[in-house]
């Protein structure tokens, strides 16, 4: 069985330091080999290379832009009328991606529309969904870049989030029928989204393309109190022979440092 890879999600872990370029270097000295992060827009590009370089560490996924975070986005993938800032803001992480070396990215769906019903605008917004996940397939694959969907749980996480399980990304992706448009795979959503995440494990291993741990329900280290083994769920990924990162996005109980004995523990075997 393959050893499984992580990395740490900067825009999560070592939050004890302001500058994500401070928070590259802090995990590789903490062991990482790579890290993710959600979004690194109003970070200087440069600064970030040099960090990335003198770190020695790989970078994994980055988001798309969300839209107006104050004004209730959260993507835009999916949002009908928003296409060309959809566009826009997928050439911007196309830039921070090809400066980093980065391989893939998280093409964020977006909210559905206040005092609107699922029910409703959920055909409007597939049908969106899929024609910006294709345009943007046939760019990624220019660059040799996989991008991702993530399914976020409605249940208590994102309410309004579109994308809310993984059986509607995988039809969603069986439409857009790209290669380089796979699925993100986040436990903790997938837990309180479906459950029964042997046998989804196992469904959708074909076209998982990223993994993202932590602890339900607090959202905290794998090891933390709650109600998932993620020794067992690491030897379902390690029988099935996953070879991409498990990005560590989760809330740290107290410091980065203190929680991190889970991952020693797993590096030691």
């Amino acid at each position: 069985m393959a050893a499984l890879k992580f990395c740490a999600n900067i825009s999560w872990l070592f939050t004890e330091l302001s500058d994500f370029s401070k928070r590259i270097c802090a995990a590789a000295s903490a062991g990482f080999q790579a890290v993710e992060a959600a979004w690194l827009y109003d970070s200087d590009l440069s600064e970030l290379q040099k960090a990335k370089e003198a770190a020695g560490v790989e970078f994994v996924l980055i988001n798309t832009p969300p839209g107006d975070l104050k004004a209730g986005d959260l993507g835009l993938g999916a949002v009908p009328g928003r296409e060309l800032e959809f566009r826009q803001g997928l050439d911007l992480t196309l830039k921070y991606a090809k400066a980093l070396n980065c391989k893939r990215i998280h093409l964020m769906a977006g909210r559905i529309p206040v005092d609107s019903h699922r029910a409703t605008v959920s055909r409007e917004m597939e049908d969106v969904f899929v024609k910006n996940l294709s345009y943007a397939a046939d760019i990624l694959s220019r660059e040799g870049i996989t991008g991702l969907i993530e399914p976020i749980n409605s249940r208590i996480t994102d309410p309004r989030y579109f994308l809310d399980s993984p059986h509607q990304a995988a039809a969603i992706l069986e439409k857009v029928g790209k290669p380089n448009i796979q699925l993100q795979m986040d436990i903790y959503h997938w837990q309180i989204m479906d459950g029964n995440l042997t046998q989804n494990i196992q469904k959708y291993f074909p076209i998982i393309g990223h993994v993202q741990i932590a602890q339900v329900p607090g959202r905290n280290e794998p090891d933390s109190d709650g109600e998932l083994s993620y020794s067992y769920l690491f030897s379902i990924l390690e029988k099935l022979g996953y070879h991409g990162y498990l990005g560590c996005e989760y809330k740290p109980l107290v410091s980065t440092e203190e929680g991190l004995g889970w991952i020693k523990r797993y590096w030691a075997q």
